[in-house]
């Protein structure tokens, strides 16, 4: 028998199997290194000509997309001090819905810095403690970039509101924002409520429809359904809907009974009885006055029968939040169980039909007066792939729409603020006095990254171009940003390029706290993952048990 020692510490403490790290070289610079990492993948993606990352996901789905939200969230990041920065980019993408990309690439440029300054010597609380004073800093610099007047927009008024959601658009379909920006402010502008604030972003639904061209896209007030009707009418104008939650169907009773039947005659009379029901059904809901008949689940062959007879169309909507959504579009109740309904139940469509859009058959219920709350971005491209990417870019206007409803100030983009905002804390940074002031030069330094990034993703000379903006910015030019499609320094307020100032204050306050967060950790401790074998573990050789 081996000789086997005692443990001792805190491996007497804690279960076999366990993983300790700790101490600064090993935990901190690991979680830095681990953060560094993540950013840098995402960071390629930044801006309007970021690159594109193929992402294959565990249940082997390809995604083609610069958009970082969906990037990391289908990496299935293991590490857990890049999951921080990977939750940081979720709160962003949830609170506004654009800049997840910002927020993840400065908060690992931040944990760089901070690398370098624990190499330096700088104890990682005075590093907290000096990039907290920077962020305050930062966040009251942020209110005085803001454009004068820009708080107070109409969200009714297109102009103004393609100004500000172009930059969010164009950053994930560069050369396509023009188009993309249009349809989306339009169908925005048409389902906002009376108060702005309440504008809900699951009344822009997107219909994804294979074939043409980003061209060919268009806007359907109202909603667009894929599949047919079930019977032969394929279209009515200016009638009303009823809608049943249960299906159209003769259903069996709740209760079990047996029938004792002696003749023929009565076998036929007990057919006919069900026929009857049914007919009587369908002959209520036709004398209410509607022409239209909405199920939520299968339609029986007798009942379909009857629909024809009297020339009811019928619509089989098999999701219930698609049946939620059909009832909000049309102001229809929904009925639980088959029964005649009242005037009060029946909704109103402008016109429901059958069209064949690229080889697919979708049904499109149009309602375009009255209060309409539902609107449809049909969008067409090539494959399937091109139009997720473009159901991305549709997703992230419409929350840029949401966002400047609650607050519609804007700051400039195209870098103009980031390197105003690295010009003003490094001279913050000279009038502090203790070790605080390093941390914040290099929180100050670390704002280069997004010029740097968007330079250098376009192709241009990144150091030339972060030279001549401090120059520009030195003489008292604050507006002044890359306009990427020349590759030369231009006013924003020329270029039309702006941000809103909401996007700008969450990511950089999300990846200062996600940062600081990865920077207080000196010690991880690892259980041992519960379970049986791994799945990816190989087999025992032979296929048979160790004795």
């Amino acid at each position: 028998m081996g000789f086997s020692m005692q443990p001792y510490g805190i491996q007497s403490m804690l279960k076999e199997g366990h993983q300790h790290i700790s101490g600064l070289n090993e935990a901190v610079i690991k979680n830095i290194d681990a953060c560094k990492q993540l950013s840098t993948i995402t960071r390629t993606s930044l801006g309007p000509n970021g690159m594109n990352k193929m992402v294959i996901n565990h249940l082997d789905k390809l995604f083609v997309t610069n958009d970082a939200a969906t990037i990391v969230n289908e990496l299935e990041v293991q590490h857990p001090a890049a999951k921080i920065l990977v939750l940081a980019g979720k709160a962003q993408q949830e609170e506004i819905g654009d800049g997840a990309n910002l927020t993840i690439s400065f908060a690992g440029e931040i944990l760089q810095s901070a690398d370098e300054l624990i190499r330096m010597g700088l104890h990682p609380s005075e590093i907290i403690s000096g990039y907290n004073k920077a962020i305050i800093k930062a966040i009251e610099i942020l209110s005085e970039l803001v454009e004068p007047g820009s708080e107070n927009m109409d969200v009714r008024n297109k102009e103004q509101v393609i100004c500000r959601m172009k930059a969010a658009v164009a950053s994930k379909q560069f050369g396509q924002e023009d188009i993309l920006c249009n349809l989306i402010a339009d169908a925005c502008i048409q389902v906002c409520p009376k108060n702005p604030v309440n504008f809900n972003v699951d009344n822009i639904r997107v219909a994804k429809l294979v074939g043409g061209g980003l061209i060919n896209s268009s806007i359907v007030r109202g909603m667009v359904l894929k599949g047919d009707t079930v019977g032969t009418i394929k279209r009515v104008e200016k009638e009303k809907v009823v809608v049943f939650a249960g299906g159209v169907d003769t259903s069996a009773t709740e209760t079990k009974g047996t029938v004792l039947i002696h003749s023929a005659e009565q076998l036929e009379n007990y057919a006919k009885t069900e026929e009857a029901k049914v007919e009587e059904l369908i002959k209520a809901v036709a004398d209410s006055g509607a022409k239209v008949i909405v199920s939520g689940a299968a339609v029986g062959e007798m009942a379909l029968h009857f629909c024809e007879r009297y020339k009811l169309m019928v619509l089989k909507i098999s999701s219930k939040f698609e049946l939620r959504r059909f009832c909000r579009t049309t102001g229809a109740i929904a009925i639980l169980k088959l029964s005649p309904p009242s005037p009060d139940d029946l909704g109103h469509v402008d016109s429901i039909s059958v069209e064949e859009i690229g080889g697919a058959r979708v049904t499109i219920v149009r309602n375009e007066e009255g209060g309409n709350s539902v609107c449809t971005v049909v969008l067409r491209g090539s494959t399937d792939s091109i139009l997720d990417d473009l159901e991305r870019a549709v997703d992230d206007g419409v929350n840029t729409y949401k966002a400047m409803c609650r607050d519609s100030r804007i700051v400039p983009g195209g870098a103009a603020t980031e390197i105003e905002l690295a010009k003003r804390l490094r001279e913050f940074s000279f009038k502090e006095t203790g070790l605080d002031q390093y941390a914040i030069a290099k929180f100050a330094e670390s704002f280069e990254m997004i010029p740097k990034t968007l330079a250098e993703n376009a192709g241009l000379n990144a150091m030339e171009i972060i030279s001549s903006l401090y120059a520009e910015h030195a003489s008292g030019n604050t507006k002044v940003g890359i306009d990427l499609e020349e590759g030369v320094l231009k006013d924003v307020s020329t270029t039309n390029v702006w941000d809103l100032y909401v996007t700008k204050f969450f990511a950089l306050k999300y990846a200062a706290d996600a940062a600081c967060t990865v920077l207080r950790v000196d010690q991880i401790i690892m259980a041992k993952p519960a379970g049986g074998p791994r799945r990816d573990a190989a087999p025992a050789p032979g296929g048979m048990d160790e004795d």
